[in-house]
């Protein structure tokens, strides 16, 4: 109850005649609805939902399996995952990380931004359910095979590489039904696709033939010419754009020739790994590929400054895509330095530590960074990166620090290091991603479809 009192004039000059009126205050009436229940036919309410919920879990089953057997190489897990295995864990892990969740991560990507660069329809996830069961089946198959059964491993592998080659056909149709003007960046993730079906296929016919150096080499031509391609190529397209929409005083600058670049930086990874595997040990060959690894990491130094990598640093999100492609260019000096380095003493160890800045840092960081994107606003969710996430990916930075400080400090510190890696990658993956999972199953905050 609240009482006031209103004056009412009589005429010029005479007092006012006082009235007191009282009014009741009711508080607004307390909303009961309640929270919409999750439920898994909304993953088929939009391509994202249903391929990163896919992803996530096998980013959560892959990350916890093999910090199970970083735990049983150590005596802390006897008879845990890994011991005594149908085939090497390192082989199985390494194919697990490169083509099992990101395809699915660039699926839920590719067919929700990939139709408005085309100017196309975009499919429905219903389109996508084949792809992305089959990749999701195959690759928990092989995790398990790659334990108890080869053969039932290669079944795994078998489905996961159909269910991928559906998705690469899908977004062909797309390119070919565009009248786009600008293509190039759809085009050139459509070979980078092409080229893992090549090494996802070279990878499953080295492990028939008991070939495991020849299947290692086609884990590390999918994770260059396929994964870290379409995420230069992403990163080119979007973070100048994303950077500009946020911080106007930096211009969306992104000319053809920085792509290019990329592209043969990336080319010339892939050269490298197999002169490495035909064992063609060339000096004059191995001091222009250092060099030339040294000047590429330069330049991605650069180029993350002229992106506005200092100027991101105000808003969270922004900054994790800034400080994610970071890592890229810090790889690539690491890589440089280790390949002298291993000239003079033939210790190869700081290569192992830079492919690590590159999946862990680089990948690892813009995929938090991406997905949360994504996630926030195609799910009706302010564009933030709240105290979670920005806390996870600080953790996942120490995480990328302690990996490679395993492999450069030597053997005497390199199980217990390489176990707290995977305990903190465990430790930012899991929570990030049953927290989306939660989302995909739910309605959009501002009540749109999708």
């Amino acid at each position: 109850m609240v009482s006031l009192t209103v004056l009412f004039p009589t005429r010029v000059g005479a007092p006012a005649l006082r009235y007191p009126v009282c009014l009741t205050m009711h508080p607004p009436a307390p909303s009961h609805t309640a929270p919409a229940p999750w439920a898994w036919e909304r993953l088929l309410h939009a391509p994202h939902r249903l391929s990163f919920a896919c992803a996530h879990l096998l980013l959560i089953v892959g990350s916890l399996w093999w910090l199970g057997v970083q735990l049983a190489r150590i005596g802390w897990w006897p008879g845990g995952p890994g011991t005594g295995a149908a085939l090497s864990p390192t082989l199985v892990h390494g194919a697990t990380m490169t083509f099992g969740f990101a395809p699915l991560f660039f699926a839920g990507f590719l067919f929700t931004a990939g139709p408005k660069w085309l100017q196309v329809e975009a499919p429905g996830a219903r389109q996508l359910l084949a792809g992305v069961l089959l990749q999701a089946l195959g690759w928990v198959l092989w995790l398990i095979g790659g334990q108890l059964d080869v053969p039932l491993a290669l079944l795994g592998g078998g489905l996961a590489g159909l269910g991928l080659l559906i998705h690469q056909l899908m977004f062909l149709r797309l390119i070919r039904a565009s009248k786009a003007p600008d293509q190039i960046h759809a085009r050139l993730i459509a070979v980078a696709g092409l080229l893992g079906l090549l090494a996802v296929g070279g990878l499953l016919a080295s492990v028939a033939t008991g070939q495991t150096d020849l299947g290692r080499t086609f884990i590390q031509s999918g994770l260059w010419a396929y994964v870290v391609l379409v995420y230069v190529t992403v990163a080119h397209r979007m973070i100048p754009f994303f950077t500009s929409s946020a911080l106007p005083m930096v211009a969306a600058w992104r000319p053809m020739w920085v792509l290019i670049f990329l592209v043969i930086a990336l080319a010339h990874k892939l050269i490298t790994l197999w002169f490495d595997w035909a064992g063609l040990d060339w000096p004059v060959w191995r001091v222009v590929s250092s060099f030339w690894m040294l000047v590429t990491g330069l330049v991605l130094l650069w180029l993350a400054f002229v992106w506005g990598l200092v100027q991101s640093l105000r808003i969270r999100l922004l900054a994790m895509l800034h400080i994610g492609f970071l890592w890229l260019g810090l790889g690539f000096l690491l890589d440089a330095s280790g390949h002298f380095w291993a000239q003079i003493t033939g210790n190869a160890s700081w290569t192992l530590g830079a492919l690590h800045i590159t999946t862990m840092g680089f990948l690892g960081s813009l995929l938090l960074a991406m997905v949360t994107r994504v996630s926030c606003g195609h799910g009706g969710r302010t564009l933030v990166a709240d105290s979670m996430v920005w806390g996870l990916f600080v953790v996942l930075q120490v995480a990328t620090v302690t990996r490679v400080a395993a492999a450069l400090l030597g053997p005497e510190h390199y199980a217990l290091l390489t176990v707290v890696a995977a305990s903190l990658w465990s430790v930012t993956v899991v929570p990030w991603a049953l927290r989306l999972i939660g989302w995909y199953g739910k309605p959009r905050l501002d009540g749109r479809p999708g």
